[in-house]
Formats: C-alpha cells, sequence, structure tokens
C-alpha cells in the first residue's frame, strides 16, 4: 500500500463490492471490470478483506493476507466470499441485500513481529492499530484490527486469536508462535 485512497477510488470499490453481492446473489454472472478504466491504485495488486454487516452485526467477513490481483479484482472476490463463502454463517440471501452495509479494507503486507518471551509479544502489540496474524505450523488466524474494538485487552485479543487459529486459548503463552503484524486502510458503506 503506497498511499490512500481517496475517496472516489473508495467509492469506486465500494461499488465494484455492491455489484458483486447484487449479481451473484441473485444467480448472476459477476460483472467485468475494465481495468483500463480505473485509477492506477485500484489496478495495482492488493490484499483486502471484505466484510458484511446487517444490523450492526458481523454477517460475513472473508479475506486474503497476501496480494494476488489487482485490488478491484480482489474486493469483487472477496465480497462474493464474505456472501457466499463464510463457513459461520449461511448463504447471504437476495432478501436481506438491503439491510447489508459493506467495509472494505486494504491491508499492507504482514510483517515478522519479534520476541522472546510472552511478556515482549504483549508489549510489542499495538491495540486499536495492528491486525495481527498467528501462525503455529499449517496453522494460522488472523484479526482485523478492527477487533480491538471488541477485544481491547492484549491477553483476551491473543487468547481468542489462538482459539480462532484451533489452538488453546494459552497456546501463546505456551511456545513461541509466528506472529506478524500489517495495517489496514478500512472504509465502507
Amino acid at each position: 500500500m503506497t498511499k490512500e485512497l481517496t475517496e472516489q477510488e473508495q467509492r469506486i470499490l465500494l461499488e465494484i463490492a455492491r455489484q458483486a453481492l447484487e449479481t451473484r446473489i441473485r444467480g448472476q454472472a459477476l460483472p467485468h471490470i475494465d481495468l483500463d478504466t480505473l485509477p492506477p491504485s485500484l489496478k495495482e495488486q492488493g490484499a483486502s478483506f471484505v466484510t458484511l454487516k446487517k444490523k450492526g452485526k458481523l454477517r460475513g467477513c472473508v479475506g486474503i493476507l497476501k496480494a494476488s490481483q489487482p485490488l478491484a479484482c480482489d474486493v469483487q472476490e472477496r465480497a462474493v466470499s464474505a456472501a457466499l463463502h463464510d463457513h459461520r454463517f449461511p448463504d447471504l440471501t437476495p432478501d436481506e441485500l438491503s439491510e447489508i452495509k459493506i467495509e472494505v479494507s486494504r491491508l499492507t503486507s504482514p510483517q515478522p513481529l519479534g520476541y522472546d518471551t510472552p511478556e515482549e509479544l504483549l508489549a510489542a502489540l499495538r491495540p486499536g492499530f495492528d491486525g495481527v496474524v498467528l501462525e503455529d505450523g499449517i496453522r494460522r488466524a488472523t484479526f482485523l484490527p478492527q477487533v480491538w474494538e471488541q477485544l481491547s485487552e492484549p491477553e483476551q485479543f491473543l487468547n481468542r486469536l489462538c482459539q480462532k487459529m484451533g489452538a488453546s486459548m494459552n497456546a501463546w503463552r505456551e511456545k513461541k508462535l509466528d506472529v506478524s503484524v500489517y495495517r489496514v486502510e478500512k472504509f465502507g458503506e
């Protein structure tokens, strides 16, 4: 992520996400994205998470940590995945579309966080600022920086992230996990 997106660029991405929801939920093909008509920042490789909320509550959230395609295409794909492939929720229905608010998080590349002890890990985290990735072998989980709003204490944040990863809540205290952090640029409808 080189610089923040303009309001117009954010609006374009939100429109791409909304159109993707509207078409796929109704069983239609995704609209073609003509990259030649987009600003350069939306054509750059980008990683995103798309969060869907219904009446202020989470209704789906799917993303990717590593950029693999143009940001505009990534947002389109993540919007559909959040609606139809978040295993925590049933597929979004056409009746729900009018109640859904879309939030896009554009990610920086995760950077390894060096630490030696659980206390150093706690001290190195920046609540409200860092997105965090925990890895233990083949297990991996992440929380966006927005999750700090619900889990403001670093211990609680790490406990829940370990659970999400499928490990014990205290795994981060019991062994040294691979930890990376990233930032997001967040915007929504």
